[in-house]
């Protein structure tokens, strides 16, 4: 970790009130359109699903759009086992929504049969159009997941999971890591809650971050075989961390997902993994990232079904 310049909002060491949540709001500018990028796209996905809007977030008071928010699942059969799948839990992180949107567009319905399939495309969708790690707030929703959370996204997710009648076996969260983690968001970061910012070497390549408190490595490492099909693992840095993290394998830390209000522990399924792309790379592309949740989602898909499930 690196000590990193102070941000440009507040007074070092001193937390942020409503004045400075302002001034960084006021920043914040639309970039892109969660209607054409993301829901025209979910007009068309695997025969079979349906969708349902789970909740809606206002933020018209912004001066951004009323959100409608939802899932897309193909029914819940008492006969199969319920896997989810969340993206966009952090808007600007793209290829995660892309390629809940991908998987539900290539590859869901080759295990609709198998498997209750339940998707949350783009949890955030402010974030995903002012490319953001916050909601307008100032709050990050992956800190939220929890029963009485004041983050709309996050309640929103918890208030329908509660709605489930079956347990959950699976749950593959999808992220990315970005220059502008250490550019941006750590240092905002440190900057609202009044402390001294330290960055994180990002990490080249994909990896994951699996639960503490049910770690299952062999889950993990069959994720991270094929994806190295598409593009690399990252490699841990010389102290053998990732994002300040000692690695448990190649290519996966572990986090008490549940305790930290992580959208990784908002169920209590068994099988657990959150995954993280470098889209800043040299060594990857975009595609090359959207093609990597898609196979993350499909090696967890065909695990499963390896371990008789």
């Amino acid at each position: 970790m690196t000590a990193s310049q102070e941000y440009d909002i507040g007074v070092a060491g001193q937390p942020w009130g409503p004045a400075e949540n302002a001034q960084w709001l006021a920043r914040q500018q639309i970039q892109r359109s969660y209607q054409q990028q993301v829901l025209s796209r979910l007009e068309q996905v695997a025969p079979g699903f349906t969708r349902q809007q789970y909740g809606e977030l206002d933020y018209r008071q912004y001066g951004a759009e009323s959100y409608p928010l939802y899932a897309f699942s193909n029914g819940l059969a008492v006969d199969k086992v319920t896997v989810l799948v969340t993206g966009g839990v952090h808007g600007y992180e793209t290829s995660g929504v892309q390629g809940a949107i991908r998987f539900l567009q290539t590859e869901a319905a080759n295990y609709s049969d198998h498997f209750n399939l339940i998707l949350l495309p783009c949890i955030s969708p402010w974030g995903y159009e002012t490319i953001n790690r916050w909601n307008p707030q100032a709050l990050d929703p992956n800190r939220n997941f929890t029963a009485d959370s004041p983050v709309a996204e996050s309640a929103a997710v918890v208030n329908f999971l509660l709605q489930l009648s079956l347990p959950v076996l699976a749950h593959i969260d999808l992220h990315e890591t970005t220059d502008s983690d250490n550019s941006e968001f750590r240092p905002a970061k440190a900057a609202r809650d009044g402390e001294v910012n330290t960055n994180w070497d990002i990490p080249d390549g994909f990896y994951l971050v699996g639960d503490s408190e049910k770690p299952a490595a062999d889950f993990q490492q069959a994720i991270n075989l094929a994806v190295s099909k598409v593009t690399q693992i990252a490699p841990a840095d010389a102290d053998g961390c990732l994002i300040g993290e000692p690695i448990s394998q190649p290519g996966v830390v572990n986090y008490p997902k549940k305790s930290l209000g992580l959208c990784g522990g908002i169920t209590d399924a068994p099988y657990v993994t959150t995954t993280e792309v470098y889209p800043d790379s040299p060594h990857a592309s975009p595609e090359q990232c959207i093609v990597a949740q898609v196979t993350a989602i499909v090696a967890a898909l065909e695990f499963l079904k390896s371990k008789g499930y």
